[in-house]
């Protein structure tokens, strides 16, 4: 009908040949950075270790899925070592991207940090230790470097032949350099060709993340047969038993970028945010919003406090103890429908730099600040409920978070806040402004959550057409934040940015709402079909509690995730 034919594959011998993965580079150049101390300098000082990042590989094996032969995963073992720096473990990654990754190689500071480990463990192998003629694609061998008293693993090795590799092939490191490290995203999950034994493989993380954690991602992967899972492994099965990470030991945080790097990595990466085109709620600076009528208010008085343009008579450090929360007047309609759509031309983004994985990389996290959070819309099917009420609350605090690695400088993946959780997206998946390293971010419609594509989102689910609606487009509403930004905070830079007044508020931002949402749902669900009522009722138990009610918002610095990782 369309003048083409379908083909068929029976056996992998049969499939058309699998092309190396192309490799991805950024869109831009990445301009050269202001001088610093050890910024983009290719390797970092752990304390007693030395790292280097490598980006180049020379392929091992791949593997490919016989349950969907457009599924495969390949293995790499690092190139262009530099002299005296040796492999801790092999890199996989996914066929369906560009080969963009990294493993760290190590070098000794000091003497006897690193040694070579004493056997191997056969962990895993493709073929089944079978004798018969291999398939096209060759066997893959995967072996645990077995470790000599006091040193642990950092990673796996993959060959494809039987024979034990070289003991020189890799090292392993000094107990009291490595941290804990845990499984986190599934790679692939291999089957043996006869006995069908699988292999998960997954990639890492260290366990000891956030703002003060020194667990450094070695960025090798880790694996395991059913077989290989400890009684622990079972009881908490994101643990890596048998491998670790690196630990930073120097707190100089050396590699961190310094205040003028700071400026340029926003210069040259800052993001530009577009809100939908029908967006009534925009952001606006805080400075704007204090000026121009927001209020404090105190559980002990019914007075309405003006608030200082710089936050100043604002109660300063503490936790929130709900004994005060910011308003809108409430004794002046029109100043409050005001303050609720914001003031595009005063938005800004303001930024906190932090160190991530033990200072090899930095996270620049952009807070953007509105007025007002609008109300949402709940999608049934092909029916839009918009909730009177539902999701409406005063200020709002959102972000987005750009992972920078301090090897290079280049930007590793852009973390979207999507209302109690969010996502990584690696650089290659990132929508970009043309002809620039800087990534687009959409905010969706009311509830101003971050998305890296354009399109309509459901809190709910995707399958049945139902959930609370995040719409995203773009338009000409937008804030440029390479331009419109402030720093915040740099914690590592010690007195160097001043943080504002009003960053030190550690209470709520609004006053408490409740909703009768929930109950205005459910009355609607009872109108329904009886075979949707039921699709319905199961989506609705998945909803957020904001369904029912919201606490006022807190400021940046009450987030956990100030100090502490993203939510990943």
């Amino acid at each position: 009908m369309f003048g083409c034919k379908c083909l068929y594959w029976n056996n992998l011998t049969e499939l058309p040949p699998l092309k190396q993965p192309q490799t991805f580079s950024l869109p831009a150049s990445l301009p050269h950075w202001p001088s610093g101390q050890g910024f983009a300098s290719r390797r970092i000082i752990l304390g007693n270790l030395e790292v280097a990042e490598i980006n180049s590989f020379e392929f091992l094996w791949r593997y490919v899925s016989p349950r969907d032969k457009t599924k495969s995963v390949s293995f790499y073992k690092p190139d262009k070592i530099p002299e005296s720096f040796h492999c801790l473990g092999h890199y996989c990654q996914s066929d369906s991207h560009l080969l963009r990754g990294f493993v760290l190689v190590a070098r000794e500071v000091v003497k006897s940090a690193l040694a070579k480990p004493l056997d191997y463990t056969l962990v895993w192998t493709s073929n089944d230790l079978s004798e018969e003629e291999p398939k096209s694609g060759g066997c893959g061998y995967f072996w645990l470097p077995q470790p000599p008293r006091g040193y642990k693993p950092v990673g796996f090795l993959v060959t494809t032949s039987p024979s034990k590799p070289d003991l020189d092939q890799v090292r392993c490191v000094r107990a009291d350099l490595t941290d804990k490290c845990e499984a986190h995203r599934v790679i692939i999950t291999a089957l043996s060709d006869s006995l069908r034994v699988p292999l998960f493989i997954r990639k890492t993380r260290p366990s000891d993340r956030g703002m003060w954690g020194k667990g450094v991602s070695a960025g090798t992967f880790f694996c395991r047969t059913p077989l290989m899972i400890s009684t622990e492994e079972m009881e908490e099965d994101h643990l890596c038993t048998n491998i670790t990470c690196l630990k930073n030991l120097d707190s100089s945080l050396h590699a961190m970028p310094n205040f003028d790097q700071i400026h340029a990595l926003i210069q040259h990466y800052g993001p530009t945010v577009f809100f939908h085109p029908d967006e009534v709620y925009l952001p606006s600076s805080v400075s704007w919003f204090f000026e121009n009528g927001a209020v404090l208010c105190s559980s002990d008085s019914d007075i309405q406090e003006p608030l200082a343009e710089n936050g100043s008579n604002l109660p300063h450090g503490g936790t929130n103890d709900k004994l005060f929360w910011i308003d809108l007047p409430n004794n002046d309609e029109l100043r409050r429908k005001f303050l609720k759509r914001g003031d595009l031309e005063s938005a800004k983004l303001y930024v906190h730099a932090k160190p991530a994985f033990g200072g090899t990389f930095t996270d620049l996290v952009f807070w953007i600040f509105c007025p007002f959070n609008g109300p949402a819309t709940l999608k049934l099917g092909l029916v839009n409920l918009s909730l009177a009420k539902t999701g409406q609350h005063v200020c709002d605090w959102e972000h987005f978070t750009l992972r920078i690695s301090n090897f290079s400088g280049e930007l590793h993946a852009v973390y979207f806040s999507q209302h109690s959780g969010g996502e990584w997206v690696e650089a290659q998946d990132l929508e970009f402004v043309q002809g620039s390293n800087k990534a687009v971010v959409y905010s969706s419609k009311h509830g101003h959550a971050s998305f890296a594509r354009s399109g309509l989102y459901l809190q709910g689910s995707d399958l049945l057409g139902i959930g609370i609606r995040n719409d995203t487009a773009r338009s000409d509403l937008f804030v440029d934040s390479s331009s419109k930004y402030e720093v915040v905070a740099a914690e590592y830079l010690g007195g160097v940015v001043v943080e504002p007044l009003w960053l030190g508020y550690m209470r709520e931002w609004g006053p408490k709402i409740v909703y009768g949402s929930r109950t205005e749902i459910e009355k609607l669900n009872e109108r329904l079909p009886w075979r949707l009522r039921c699709w319905v009722d199961a989506v609705l138990r998945k909803l957020p509690v904001e369904l029912s009610g919201e606490e006022g918002p807190t400021g940046p610095k009450e987030k956990n995730n100030w100090f502490g990782d993203e939510r990943w």
